[in-house]
């Protein structure tokens, strides 16, 4: 059963979450999903199989260049994860189909994501759901 978080939800995402960007802190998990739940331009989906959290998927409005895209908003897939016991079960697809169907909802003409390079897990699941990959990118960074 997939649902719409809400504030109420926000640490079984951050445990969720914490799985996926493993360099973060769970309270500062909280306080963000914490302020998403009560945004319009943003989503967080859950869905639950026997009572338990399985996988969660983050979605929101960009209204900033996305790579590839020439329309504003754009539905951003921020994050999608899926415990992996559970995987192959259509659920990363399930919940990707309901950030669509939102996006959509909000005006959305298309929708985006990223993944990091080395993430062949993603990078499969993102063009066999549809996506073309508009670009690759290195980032930089140097102290001052």
């Amino acid at each position: 059963m997939m649902l719409k978080a809400n504030a109420s939800m926000c640490g079984t995402v951050a445990d969720l979450a914490l799985s996926l960007w493993p360099d973060h802190e769970k309270a500062e998990f909280m306080q963000e999903f914490s302020e998403l739940a009560g945004r319009e331009d943003a989503v967080v989906f859950l869905e639950m199989l026997d009572g338990q959290a399985v996988g969660f998927a983050q979605c929101q409005l960009r209204y900033d260049y996305v790579e590839g895209t020439s329309s504003s908003p754009v539905g951003y897939l921020e994050g999608i994860y899926v415990k992996p016991a559970f995987r192959g079960r259509g659920v990363a697809k399930a919940m990707l189909a309901a950030c669509e169907t939102w996006a959509r909802e909000k005006g959305c003409r298309e929708f985006a994501s990223d993944c990091e390079l080395s993430n062949q897990d993603s990078l499969y699941f993102h063009l066999h759901s549809g996506f073309s990959e508009a670009g690759r990118i290195i980032c930089f960074t140097k102290p001052l």
